[in-house]
């Protein structure tokens, strides 16, 4: 009787450790995490002013460094706070791979700066980041007509953080 009362001890622990081995094996390899701007003051850069764009359209886009074909393309869409976050499987040792623009929401700040429209990014494993979290560089759209504030002396850049 004891012996029919461990059987499903047995099982629930073998469910425990198997489901704890899938859990990790889905885990993305890479995390790239970046954010998307409005340059509401068309200086080229973050300021004071700058507003984060929700809902702005990105993609991950991997190109191999020898055709410069792409291999693996991934899309992302930015959260309340501008912060997009894009997971990835698999180490990319030989692309160059980048997050670039794809869409704004904002019919006022939809033209593409240049410079800005793209942030290469690092998805190889051995190079000497020990986390598997990548920052890309935030990515800006320009405003039609900057904000009349942005005339005042009062304007400053902002150094960048991270999200």
């Amino acid at each position: 009787m004891a012996s029919l009362r461990t059987i499903p001890v047995i099982f629930g622990i073998l469910f425990y450790v198997l489901a704890g081995t899938t859990t990790a094996t889905d885990a993305p390899d890479y995390l790239d995490q970046g954010r998307v701007y409005c340059d509401t003051c068309r200086a080229g850069f973050e300021t004071n002013v700058t507003e984060y764009i929700k809902g702005a359209k990105v993609r991950l886009e991997c190109k191999h460094f020898g055709t410069g074909n792409i291999e693996r393309a991934v899309d992302g869409v930015t959260d309340e706070t501008g912060t997009y976050k894009i997971e990835l499987k698999d180490s990319h040792e030989e692309d160059i791979c980048e997050v670039v623009l794809v869409q704004s929401p904002l019919a006022n700040c939809a033209e593409v700066q240049a410079e800005r429209d793209r942030a290469r990014v690092l998805l190889a494993k051995n190079v000497g980041i020990c986390d598997n979290v990548r920052l890309a560089n935030p990515l800006g759209y320009l405003k039609d007509i900057p904000l009349p504030i942005c005339d005042n002396a009062k304007v400053y850049i902002t150094p960048s953080t991270a999200p």
